[in-house]
């Protein structure tokens, strides 16, 4: 019933896109271009509370992690003058912060929302303290024309014409489907955020399963991080995250916990972000922007009551594992 719902509301999604594009090529393919570049965190973030949680752990530290990490990417770029550097330092910045968590929620058995709770004051904290003005990066990151596919009408330039971290952004949630459901790594995953005691008993080791998890999903948050302060902003400002962590773990639930139904969910609340922007851009609608602003997290309060009580989390989600 749910898969029936959500073809039907791509397939009218994407006939509107149809529609719009045959009316105003140019226009659509802005809104379109600006709702993708929009989506790259969410989508990012979203594997990250992904692997966490069909892990069994609850990561409310997300935000925390892309703070911390966009402070790092950018400040790293700066000083070095290196964009690369730069973005290593966030993913790096991301996996310490994932270890942390990984070591109260994992190794010391914490709550697991307290533990992701200290990340964000502490990120919120250590960002705002260190904070300096001045600094700019050394250049604008590089975009990715792909030849021939750049060139098919809408589809070309909106997916094939971008920077880095974008394509990263739609090839992790790909890969992480494949690895998910047609890995052994998967298999285990899903086993110990369903069912520990059982891939205990069959010779997986629950603990450190989880903590390798958690620390690797912390990358996926750096980059995530990264790509906020060095491609989107090319600039550092405190808060910058502005929720978008929090939203992901909305748009992970909506997806179902599947790498691609999250991915299909943050691209929707990128097409309405966009699509609300260019209206108001085209003063089709006079709304104060804050109101704009405000969209993504109505529409996270929509889609949770949509899907409450339809979806369910991995059975062991939360449950510190105590080997028998």
């Amino acid at each position: 019933m749910r898969a029936r719902y959500a073809i039907t509301l791509t397939i009218g999604i994407l006939s509107c896109i149809v529609v719009a594009y045959a009316m105003d090529e140019t226009r659509t393919v802005s809104v379109l271009s600006f709702s993708l570049r929009y989506a790259v965190p969410l989508i990012l973030a979203a594997m990250v509370g992904i692997i966490c949680e069909r892990s069994g752990i609850i990561n409310i530290g997300i935000e925390g992690q892309m703070l911390m990490s966009a402070f790092a990417g950018f400040f790293g770029a700066a000083i070095t003058g290196n964009l690369i550097l730069g973005t290593m330092l966030g993913v790096g910045t991301g996996m310490i912060m994932g270890a942390f968590l990984a070591t109260g929620a994992v190794a010391w058995k914490m709550d697991q929302i307290i533990a992701g709770t200290i990340i964000n004051i502490l990120a919120t904290g250590l960002t705002s303290f260190f904070y300096s003005q001045g600094y700019v990066l050394p250049a604008i990151t590089p975009t990715l024309r792909i030849p021939g596919l750049a060139d098919i009408p809408l589809i070309g330039p909106v997916l094939f014409d971008n920077g880095l971290f974008t394509y990263a952004a739609i090839l992790t949630a790909l890969v992480l489907w494949v690895l998910l459901f047609k890995t052994i790594w998967g298999l285990r995953t899903r086993a110990v955020g369903e069912m520990p005691g059982s891939a205990d008993t069959s010779g997986v080791n629950v603990q450190r399963m989880r903590f390798i998890n958690v620390t690797l999903a912390g990358g996926l948050a750096g980059l995530a991080g990264a790509y906020l302060s060095i491609e989107a902003a090319s600039n550092f400002d405190r808060g910058m995250t502005a929720g978008r962590g929090f939203t992901a773990l909305a748009i992970m639930i909506f997806g179902a916990w599947n790498p691609i139904g999250a991915l299909g969910a943050a691209l929707f609340f990128g097409l309405a972000n966009g699509l609300a922007s260019q209206l108001q851009a085209d003063e089709v609608i006079d709304i104060p922007q804050q109101f704009i602003s405000m969209l993504p997290y109505v529409l996270t309060i929509v889609l949770l009551a949509i899907v409450s009580g339809r979806v369910k989390p991995p059975a062991a989600v939360g449950k510190p594992y105590e080997k028998e």
